[in-house]
């Protein structure tokens, strides 16, 4: 049997229960052709837009990102920049985490190590900073100094007695050792010394100790016997308290070196080169006449 019911006009209507889906607006149109243009030219450049999850979505899958991983990868990236040029970032101890192992440092020690960096800087020169005394310690001696004199002291095999040393002290030369034995210093003096105050005495039986008398009391030494390493004069600190303790000529000549040293780091002439300067000066105006071409101006 065939049931034929009654066509209704109405059912080709779709049901007012049915949501249809509005036509865009205008404004709508535009922002997305915006989007889609400003999409355009990031991918001309090789970027992409992020998705909602500040990552992106891509054919075979999608990622997202926080902010901290955003930040991990700036300093990853950095650190990659930075190991470029040979270098890396420290750790959160100012040090490095390597393979094999990490360290780190504290800021007494960062500046130890420039300190040791300045002294192997100045040793490049040929200069040493001075020890404790103003001197030097060196292999087979040490020394050090104030304007008046010098200290050698000189190690010896212990219960060493006093008729083994040799020591000859002269003007302008020094020899000290042991008999039949190279001399342990023979050498040149920096400056004159005054022999008649000059003089040796055995230490405990494992020292020698030599005093050199300055003639010149303006100047520290830079060795003490010509050939030994260089010390940088302008780190020496002299242990003085009051000038007016000193005699007069001490003084004087302490209050020339300081003068001397503030005229160096000026780049100005030293009291010598202004005294120099002055002479010169003086004989040129004197003598007109005279031929001062090859004359040298300190």
């Amino acid at each position: 049997m065939v049931i034929i019911s009654q066509y209704n006009e109405q059912d080709d209507k779709p049901s007012s229960s049915s949501p249809v889906s509005p036509k865009p607006s205008n404004e709508t149109k535009v922002e997305e052709a915006k989007n889609a243009t400003k999409a355009i030219e990031e991918n001309k450049k090789g970027l992409l837009a992020p998705n909602i999850g500040n990552g992106l979505d891509l054919d075979n899958y999608s990622r997202d990102q926080s902010v901290q991983e955003v930040k991990e990868a700036i300093n990853t990236t950095e650190a990659i920049e930075e190991n470029k040029k040979g270098l890396l970032a420290p750790n959160i101890g100012n040090g490095l985490d390597l393979d094999n192992y990490s360290w780190d440092q504290s800021v007494q020690e960062v500046k130890e190590a420039n300190n040791t960096t300045e002294a192997i800087e100045e040793n490049k020169k040929g200069l040493l900073a001075p020890n404790i005394g103003n001197g030097l310690d060196l292999d087979n001696y040490s020394w050090g100094q104030s304007l008046q004199e010098v200290n050698v002291n000189i190690p010896v095999p212990e219960g060493t007695k006093s008729r083994f040393i040799v020591c000859h002290i002269k003007m302008n030369h020094l020899t000290v050792g042991l008999k039949g034995q190279p001399p342990i210093i023979d050498g040149e003096l920096y400056r004159p010394v005054k022999v008649e105050d000059c003089f040796w005495t055995l230490e405990d039986q494992k020292s020698i100790s030599v005093l050199l008398t300055k003639i010149d009391k303006m100047h520290w030494w830079k060795w003490v016997v010509k050939g030994e390493p260089e010390l940088d004069t302008e780190k020496v600190e002299p242990e003085i308290t009051r000038l007016s303790e000193l005699d007069p000529e001490i003084r004087s000549s302490v209050e020339t070196i300081k003068f001397d040293q503030r005229q160096e780091a000026m780049g100005l002439p030293t009291l010598e080169e202004m005294q120099n300067q002055e002479m010169l000066k003086f004989i040129m105006e004197k003598y007109p006449w005279m031929d001062f071409s090859r004359a040298k101006k300190s």
